[in-house]
């Protein structure tokens, strides 16, 4: 894994690194392969076209995808965890459903375009 990805994940505040190390190890255990770098600023794992990415944001650990169509279930299945377009935001308090969150994360790799 890319050094810098490594320092990112260390600097994230101990309250959110539960929620940080949940969403990378679920992308790893799911895609191994993955190419892991940072880019936009943020851990990002990369299969052919398909992409995700987590990030420490100033109220809560975001899971983002290359479209809001890999979300449709999950808002579905957990309506009180925030979502944004492309991206869920899991707060502090939030429980990361884990299985949910790989469904997100095989969606987004697999099929990137939709």
């Amino acid at each position: 894994m890319d050094k810098d990805v490594n320092k990112y994940l260390e600097s994230v505040p101990e309250s959110r690194k539960p929620h940080m190390q949940k969403l990378h190890s679920a992308i790893i255990e799911s895609f191994p392969e993955a190419i892991v770098d940072m880019k936009y600023r943020m851990p990002t794992y990369q299969v052919g076209e398909g992409w995700v990415a987590i990030a420490n944001q100033k109220n809560y650990v975001s899971l983002y995808t290359c479209s809001s169509e890999h979300l449709s279930d999950f808002k579905t299945k957990y309506p009180a965890i925030k979502t944004g377009k492309g991206c869920i935001n899991f707060r502090e308090c939030d429980n990361v459903p884990v299985t949910g969150v790989k469904k997100v994360i095989r969606k987004a790799m697999l099929n990137p375009k939709n």
